[in-house]
């Protein structure tokens, strides 16, 4: 009976708009690079990237869920004043991923139809837009990540089974790997639920008044299946990846994500990763938009108000950065630096939260999940020491 009081398509939905806040520029990219660097072995560094992904995006969903308010609500409540500090790292690692986002829609309709990227970038604005113009702001976000994140898994998939990838190997390798290092583990970690991707899903339920201890299980299910869906992108994209590489092919060192796509398929291929690109960039800025911006309105009515005006100027502003200033890598360096900051302080918000009356109410959130947890924050604490060192060198 309570399974009813959800909708399907929320459910779905959320999982999709985190899946492809995930799947951005970023995550093409990082994952031609890491094959390139350790071939049928980086299977085993995505597995555990996977596991531990979902261990964080469960804790996160279920917490926020059970108490019913956003994560800057809930960290304030943890300790004064940390939501405040959370969410001001988030705008500032949202706005320097959204320009980058906006950047990647414009190289990739320069890729598709060759016009100038700037202008993409303005053409892939506008229709970013519209979704937030919409009376049903959150059925349209739903569709709009749904739509395109099947159809970037569905071209990712073709792409791997083309390139002939060696299955056998990358078997063996998924558990005995030849070389498994801890940073490229760390970055991946930080690529799908670091920063604002982390609440992308759990504020989307909440949005859509999904709360209460017997919305927990449904959230969960929507948590893993993001998860899932990230991971059969990583997956096919690493086995596209591969089959090149051990080929001995070279790949693009500006754009060698693109290199799969143009070695299976030509023109036609390369044309697919522009569309790839395209829907990569394009589900990122509305789903960066959305959850950057909750954060913000629990603090300002006229945003809480006028939530979808504010949006919109969100984009507007990160796309006329893009289109004045040009791509911004110090920018993007900076917000991946500051993603590896930002999870075990979210993380770490959300455990001391989750046993604590005054948030959760009665709800009683597995042991299990909190011992993980405790091993996962650890694990991104360390991580967070080492993006320090990338702050400090851009300031150098």
């Amino acid at each position: 009976m309570e399974k009813s009081r959800y909708s399907l398509s929320m459910l779905v939905g959320a999982a999709f708009l985190m899946a492809t806040s995930a799947i951005g520029p970023g995550f093409l990219t990082q994952t031609a690079v890491f094959t390139q660097k350790y071939l049928a072995s980086f299977s085993a560094v995505i597995l555990v990237t996977i596991i531990i992904d979902i261990i964080v995006q469960v804790n996160v969903w279920r917490i926020i869920v059970a108490a019913g308010k956003r994560g800057q609500e809930i960290a304030n409540e943890v300790f004064p004043g940390l939501g405040y500090f959370v969410s001001a790292l988030i705008l500032i690692g949202g706005i320097a991923f959204n320009i980058g986002n906006i950047a990647g829609t414009g190289m990739s309709l320069n890729t598709i139809f060759g016009i100038d990227a700037r202008l993409g970038a303005a053409i892939s604005a506008i229709i970013c837009i519209l979704i937030f113009t919409s009376k049903e702001i959150g059925n349209a976000m739903d569709r709009f990540a749904q739509i395109l994140g099947v159809f970037m898994v569905l071209l990712a998939i073709y792409v791997a089974f083309a390139a002939k990838p060696p299955l056998g190997e990358v078997a063996v390798r998924t558990f005995v790997p030849s070389k498994f290092e801890f940073l490229p583990m760390i970055t991946l970690v930080g690529g799908t639920v670091g920063g604002y991707i982390t609440f992308a899903g759990g504020h989307r339920l909440i949005e859509g008044k999904m709360k209460g201890i017997e919305a927990v299980r449904e959230a969960t299910k929507s948590a893993v299946l993001g998860i899932i869906v990230a991971g059969i992108m990583r997956y096919a994209l690493f086995l596209g990846n591969l089959g090149v590489a051990v080929k001995g092919i070279e790949f693009d060192p500006v754009n060698p994500a693109a290199t799969p796509f143009l070695t299976v398929a030509g023109v036609v291929g390369y044309k697919m990763f522009g569309l790839v690109l395209w829907s990569a960039a394009a589900t990122s800025v509305v789903g960066c938009s959305f959850t950057t911006l909750s954060f913000i309105k629990t603090y300002f009515k006229q945003v809480e108000e006028h939530f979808s005006k504010f949006i919109i100027g969100f984009i507007v502003f990160c796309t006329l950065f893009f289109i004045l200033v040009g791509k911004p890598v110090t920018l993007l360096i900076f917000a991946g630096a500051i993603n590896g900051l930002i999870l075990p302080i979210t993380l770490g918000s959300m455990l001391l939260a989750c046993r604590n009356p005054r948030i959760v109410g009665d709800y009683k959130h597995p042991a299990i999940l909190i011992v993980l947890g405790v091993l996962v924050f650890i694990l991104e604490v360390y991580g967070g020491i080492r993006s320090l060192a990338d702050i400090k060198q851009l300031f150098k």
